[in-house]
């Protein structure tokens, strides 16, 4: 029996997979959570180191400087919780506008790559989407970076002879790999036998 299908829908309609949600241990630091969330969602350790460091760059940013000095006879408040008086801030009393401000601070003041400030966003979305499980939602216009398009150079037939011609002899055929296949250096380096011998 055939299904009939109302104007407008789809018949083939996909969705998308919905990512497992873990919520991380709330008694541990923040680095421990982003451990926890990443591990479970099998994401590189390389990634994890570098997510981490833009969220502590972001932190940093956002960091307010330490409270003056109180006034003779005036007690100075007690920290709710450790670390509170030094000026740090945790993530959930950040928001979508301090993420903003950081993102066009990257491109304006420390002129990243784009490559580099979209590796921030995303770290960013991550930490507040599955670690802190607060969702920035719209960001908003922030300053993205402009770079002017440039044409890679590209070395002549007799030009990439030479080079290869100058190795020594150790380091030519991994070189040739490299430049024939389009092999990461990473990739070379994790290379076996059994991969190569058909």
């Amino acid at each position: 029996m055939a299904q009939s299908i109302s104007p407008g829908e789809r018949p083939y309609q996909t969705r998308r997979r919905e990512r497992p949600k873990l919520t991380p241990n709330p008694k541990a630091r923040l680095r421990e959570q982003l451990h926890e969330v990443m591990r479970f969602l099998h994401f590189s350790e390389r990634t994890e180191d570098t997510y981490w460091q833009w969220i502590v760059r972001f932190l940093k940013f956002n960091r307010q400087p330490a409270s003056a000095s109180p006034t003779p006879g005036q007690q100075p408040p007690a920290p709710a919780r450790a670390g509170e008086g030094s000026g740090w801030r945790h993530p959930r009393e950040l928001g979508a506008a301090e993420v903003n401000a950081f993102l066009s601070h990257l491109a304006a003041e420390l002129n990243v790559a784009a490559a580099t400030q979209n590796q921030a966003l995303n770290a960013l979305v991550f930490l507040y989407g599955e670690v802190v499980h607060q969702p920035l939602g719209e960001l908003g216009e922030f300053q993205r970076v402009q770079r002017p398009a440039r044409l890679p150079e590209v070395l002549s037939r007799a030009e990439t002879q030479q080079v290869l011609a100058a190795v020594d002899a150790e380091y030519a055929l991994p070189l040739q790999l490299l430049y024939g296949s389009g092999l990461r250096l990473f990739e070379l380096l994790r290379l076996r036998v059994k991969d190569v011998a058909a």
